[in-house]
């Protein structure tokens, strides 16, 4: 672990951050590519110092209240959140001052914080995002060691649904050879329908590589899947985004599911629901003129 300064905590479009790195080892993880300019060992997470005060000081100079989003670049349950609970605080101030919330995770640590999720989707609107790839629990456990297996986050979809808060899956990455399956997916889909969700976000089913988490994602390859990298290298090269070669036909199984099971499963329209601030108490006089 190691801290960092940092003048801001929420980005310009309401985009929040607390940690840089991630300790669950899942093996395809855009975030190690070298464009993000990490200076550290991606495993050497690091820590924004004071994340909580900064972020109570931009919140009381937003005008209006928005949708708060994390998780898109880094897990905000990692290991490390146990000790320091800067998720948890972050939360509750976004509570505090009525905004709304979109968090994505792999982990059931999310569960810790339900109070305070609910208490925020009773005002606003709190909606969890959790990303589902392998229904295969022993093959979870090969691509994405350190973190709750997708049993486990169905279970913790299960709950969320019971405690009212909305609940979206992303499909992503499905990596080809490898989980790119009819029955990977039908398994997942299940889940999204067993657990009630909103809505299933897929780019179309595959995985991007670029500088940095390529290197890593063949090295993983070639201890866990003897062969495959070359099968990666003769298919695809150096491209960015590499395709399932069974990417049309588990697509057409995803728009049949979800219309059957009236999921939101159009990108664009999933996103304007997440972005889309509701209050349920009206505005606060904080935020009035």
């Amino acid at each position: 672990m190691r801290c960092a300064d940092y003048k801001t905590i929420l980005s310009p479009q309401n985009g929040m951050n607390l940690y840089r790195g991630c300790s669950h080892g899942c093996i395809y993880c855009d975030s190690r590519s070298a464009c993000y300019r990490m200076n550290h060992d991606f495993e050497d997470i690091e820590v924004k110092r004071d994340a909580p005060r900064i972020l109570e000081e931009q919140l009381r100079r937003r005008r209006r209240p928005c949708m708060v989003s994390t998780g898109a670049m880094c897990d905000p349950y990692l290991h490390l959140e146990d000790e320091l609970g800067l998720t948890r605080r972050c939360a509750a101030l976004i509570e505090k001052y009525g905004f709304g919330l979109a968090i994505q995770t792999k982990s059931d640590r999310i569960l810790r914080d339900l109070d305070i999720l609910q208490k925020i989707n009773a005002a606003a609107k709190c909606v969890v995002q959790m990303t589902l790839t392998t229904y295969d629990e022993d093959l979870c456990r090969k691509i994405e060691p350190n973190v709750s297996t997708t049993l486990e986050r169905f279970r913790v979809l299960e709950k969320l649904r019971d405690a009212g808060i909305p609940t979206v899956v992303w499909l992503s990455p499905i990596l080809p050879f490898i989980n790119d399956t009819e029955e990977n997916l039908r398994g997942l889909l299940d889940y999204c329908v067993k657990a009630g969700v909103r809505g299933v976000i897929s780019f179309g089913f595959g995985v991007t590589m670029r500088d940095g988490n390529r290197e890593y994602f063949y090295s993983q390859l070639d201890r866990l899947f003897p062969g495959m990298k070359q099968k990666y290298i003769l298919q695809f090269g150096k491209v960015y985004v590499c395709d399932s070669p069974n990417s049309g036909r588990l697509s057409e199984i995803l728009r049949n599911v979800c219309a059957r099971q009236d999921i939101l499963c159009d990108s664009g329209a999933v996103f304007s629901y997440l972005r889309e601030f509701e209050s349920q108490r009206g505005q606060l006089s904080l935020f009035e003129p």
